[in-house]
């Protein structure tokens, strides 16, 4: 399932670069998209065509929910990038005409008509609530408190490659969390009931904040590195062990991607 969050990130990622608007919008758009899947397909299990396949065995109950989701999803997560964008504010707004256009080009025939039946429909889903916390805006905030706390730090030159570790821990979230949960249990399997109860932890906006500063303090900084970590342990609660071990995982990917084994 996080292998699926973490392709459907890169393609919202990917419509931004197309599309040329601000990396925000994408972690706005993420969030939106998981919130509203959520919703979504807790509402297909209890339509009448999920029912009757359930009735019957599993594997078709599986095969009604792809069977009614397969053919929208695409516009789904289009319509997800356009909400968020228009959240966003920004003087970039993407038209109705230039988003059929778009689409055409992925493939998809799709109306003016379709496009805003489907922005309404994600708009319903999500009850009419856009306003959600994203990575990016926690990543703003520490670095905005550890620069007030801190003047030493440069929180500019951070923030610029803050934004690229926030990306990278984004498109790499399912992996990059599997080794935190093995280093926090200290397991190589961890249990079903461990799993379970580390779902909060890939939840959890600020860890991921102080996360993503304390990688880029370690690259450009690491003579300030103890300093920082702990300034960030003390703005958050967060301990600075829970802040190193999320930082050393991150850095061992980031090293892995680069250079891999051959």
């Amino acid at each position: 399932m996080r292998l699926i969050k973490d392709v459907c990130a890169h393609c919202i990622f990917l419509i931004c670069q197309e599309l040329k608007l601000d990396p925000a919008v994408g972690y706005h758009a993420t969030e939106l998209l998981q919130r509203f899947m959520v919703k979504h397909l807790s509402d297909l299990l209890v339509t009448p065509e999920t029912s009757a396949a359930a009735a019957s065995e599993p594997r078709n109950l599986e095969d009604s929910i792809f069977d009614q989701l397969k053919e929208k999803f695409p516009l789904i997560v289009f319509s997800c990038v356009q909400l968020a964008n228009k959240m966003s504010l920004n003087h970039h707004m993407i038209d109705t005409g230039t988003a059929v256009s778009f689409l055409h080009l992925l493939g998809l025939s799709v109306s003016k008509k379709t496009i805003l039946e489907s922005e309404l429909m994600v708009f319903k889903g999500l009850e009419f609530k856009l306003i959600y916390p994203n990575p990016l805006t926690s990543v703003e905030t520490l670095l905005e408190v550890l620069g007030h706390n801190d003047p030493s730090v440069p929180v500019k030159r951070l923030y610029h490659l803050c934004r690229h570790v926030l990306q990278f821990i984004t498109l790499q979230k399912a992996a990059i969390y599997d080794s935190l949960l093995k280093v926090t249990t200290q397991r190589a399997s961890p249990s079903k009931e461990q799993r379970e109860k580390f779902v909060t932890v890939t939840e959890d906006c600020m860890l991921l904040g102080v996360g993503v500063i304390a990688v880029a303090v370690f690259i450009l900084y690491i003579r300030k590195w103890e300093q920082v970590i702990g300034e960030l342990s003390h703005i958050t609660g967060i301990s600075v062990k829970s802040i190193s071990d999320f930082a050393h995982v991150t850095l061992a990917h980031i090293v892995g991607f680069l250079c891999p084994a051959e």
